[in-house]
């Protein structure tokens, strides 16, 4: 029996269905992608699925014992909430039914029919028993129950949201872009944990890794139809091409058809004499027909607009150091960058990556070592941050200034035409950027960014928000460039087909270089010790740990301020990520650059200050870690 049926369902916003009488069922043990172009509906049927919309028509069925939990696509807060309180969260029904019970039973004149239901309700749940059920999922999840959510990272503060969501023990599971925010060695571990679970799941992602790894059948909505393509997400692209195939020589002989009516019905005289009632009815049907054809939603079809070649050489580090606050980012580097390579730069948030491309831009000087930059470069640079978007502006003032044209690849566009190529219809064109979707505003960017002539091209995180078809074609664009790029992303797939190289901030604090992309480096990379965290990121040594490392016989004994201030600093440490973590997820919501403009600032630059902040720690971390070693 079916976990969920959906039956000739309908959601339209204004005259536009989202979904047009779509049939779907999802069985039980089944791990469903559902994929589609941004906007064509599927946070609304995700949405449907878990209660939280219903239909304009049709039918809705959950099965009477199937219990649905979500994955939500925010990042729990790094507030003051204890993270067993968090993962009970995810039990709200039953702490509402057992607080009414303890209520009821305290009372005086009880009544005890009232009270007999509630326990039965309780015992249908299991709910005596829900301490136990929350340590199992603790457990499961090598969460610490009694820290509070400020002290985690990002990583796992989306564990502890998995946890509030397993805790339910729920038969169908819905995630929702849940690797937003999560480096490469996090959203690996979500994924062994996700191939774990038993029950059924329902996802949206952009991460093609992921989709092509867990899906066992796609679900692709596509102008409010629902299509089903059994297997993976590669088998998945094979079947959608030869459908696309069929539908456009089904729509080629449609149209041909039509023409040959529209010709026959205007020859005259002659025609209207000797036409026949049934045809005419006919070409009615037709042209009702083709006016009712909704034409496939527009594809990205931008392209870079390229500068003059730059020299051989881009850019030559010669033993080149950096630090900051006392923290050692890199030591002793050499790397020579050459015209036409694609590189990746692979490592978690604070790993020093964009000092490191601040250096090969030329924007900043290392502590020690040579920098030699190539000739005629000339570069455009893709901020995740979005800082080169004017959020109160209009999307044609953001990318021409008052131009109505614009100058590509020595060929004159008009901006309505140019800007039609990332999607944008000529009302959204002249929509200001912060009442856009982040979708939406990663395209405005990339609009600006491709409209300026360069040779070196510097993508950071440029996969966010952006549908699966349009990474492609981004990709397709990266590789017809003749350029050098420079490139930081924690999408697996997108470093694959891009790069031909990778910078990787290694476990053990070392930089190197490995040939090839994502997967090419775990080929390649040194095995890691037994004992070794999972991520520099979201796995910091505790002070236990510490201590057993000062215990050591090889080890150089610390004096008793230093050892004690050695001590502390993990716990120091994780705080101050935890707010880096929430400062980096609050500056990148789709909402963030809705607000003022004075807050906008604010809050960017409180995050540049926390990234001073953890540098800092992790410097003298660093550094004391040295002084007991002896070096």
């Amino acid at each position: 029996m079916p976990l969920i049926r959906l039956d000739k369902i309908s959601i339209a916003f204004g005259a536009k269905p989202l979904l047009d009488q779509v049939d779907f069922q999802i069985d039980p043990g089944e791990r469903v992608a559902l994929v589609g172009l941004n906007g064509a509906g599927k946070s609304t049927l995700l949405k449907l699925v878990a209660g939280h919309h219903k239909a304009d028509g049709g039918e809705f069925w959950v099965s009477p014992t199937c219990r649905v939990a979500e994955l939500p696509q925010a990042m729990p807060a790094a507030d003051e909430r204890l993270v067993r309180d968090v993962v009970t969260g995810g039990l709200k029904d039953l702490l509402a039914l057992r607080e009414a019970y303890d209520e009821l039973a305290s009372s005086e004149n009880a009544d005890m029919q009232a009270l007999d239901k509630l326990q039965h309700q309780i015992e249908a749940q299991d709910g005596w028993h829900m301490e136990q059920r929350v340590q199992r999922v603790l457990e499961q999840l090598e969460l610490d129950g009694d820290k509070r959510m400020s002290e985690l990272s990002g990583g796992w503060r989306r564990r502890t949201a998995l946890g509030a969501a397993l805790v339910q023990q729920p038969d169908l599971l819905l995630l929702d872009e849940p690797t937003n925010h999560l480096d490469i060695e996090t959203i690996e571990w979500l994924e062994q944990q996700l191939m774990e679970f038993k029950g059924g799941l329902l996802i949206i992602s952009h991460d093609r890794a992921l989709v092509d790894r867990l899906a066992t059948r796609i679900i692709e909505l596509d102008r409010g139809i629902l299509t089903s393509f059994p297997g993976s997400y590669s088998a998945y692209l094979e079947q959608k091409q030869k459908l696309l195939e069929e539908e456009e020589k089904h729509n080629a002989e449609f149209d041909k058809k039509l023409a040959q009516e529209e010709r026959w019905i205007r020859q005259g005289i002659k025609a209207r004499r000797t036409r026949n009632e049934g045809r005419v009815r006919a070409l009615k049907k037709m042209r009702n027909e083709r006016a009712d054809r909704r034409e496939r939603a527009g594809k990205a079809k931008f392209s870079l607009e390229e500068a003059a070649r730059s020299g051989k050489l881009v850019a030559e580090l010669q033993g080149v150091s950096l630090g900051y606050a006392g923290r050692t980012l890199f030591r002793d580097f050499d790397f020579t960058l050459q015209r036409g390579d694609r590189v990746g730069l692979i490592g978690p948030n604070g790993a020093g990556k964009s000092s490191l491309l601040r250096i090969l831009l030329g924007q900043s000087e290392p502590d020690s070592g040579q920098v030699r930059l190539g000739t005629n470069l000339q570069v455009a640079y893709f901020d995740q941050l979005r800082a080169q978007v004017d959020p109160e502006k209009t999307v044609m003032d953001n990318i021409a200034q008052g131009r109505e044209s614009i100058s590509i690849n020595g060929r004159e566009r008009h901006l309505i035409s140019y800007l039609g190529d990332f999607m944008f219809a000529p009302e959204r064109a002249r929509t200001p950027v912060k009442a856009l979707s982040g979708g939406e505003t990663n395209r405005v960017l990339l609009a600006k960014l491709f409209s300026q002539p360069a040779n070196l091209l510097v993508l950071d995180e440029p996969t966010n928000d952006l549908d699966i078809e349009t990474l492609e074609l981004l990709e397709e664009i990266i590789l017809d460039f003749d350029g050098t790029i420079l490139l930081v992303s924690h999408d697996r797939s997108f470093l694959d087909n891009v790069v031909t190289s990778t910078l990787v901030f290694d476990a053990d604090g070392e930089l190197r270089e490995y040939v090839g992309g994502y997967n090419d480096w775990l080929r390649q990379r040194p095995a890691l010790p037994k004992s070794a965290p999972k991520s520099v990121q979201e796995e910091k040594p505790e002070p236990k740990k510490v201590a057993e490392k000062t215990a050591a016989p090889k080890q150089k004994k610390l004096s008793y301020k230093f050892q004690r201030e050695l001590d502390e600093l993990p716990a120091k440490l994780e705080q101050a990520e935890a707010l880096l973590e929430s400062l980096t997820a609050e500056t990148s919501a789709v909402d963030f650059y809705q607000q003022s403009h004075d807050h906008v600032s604010a809050r960017l630059e409180a995050l540049q200050e926390q990234e001073q902040v953890v540098e800092t720690l992790m410097e003298r971390w660093v550094e004391l870690e040295a002084m007991q070693e002896g070096e």
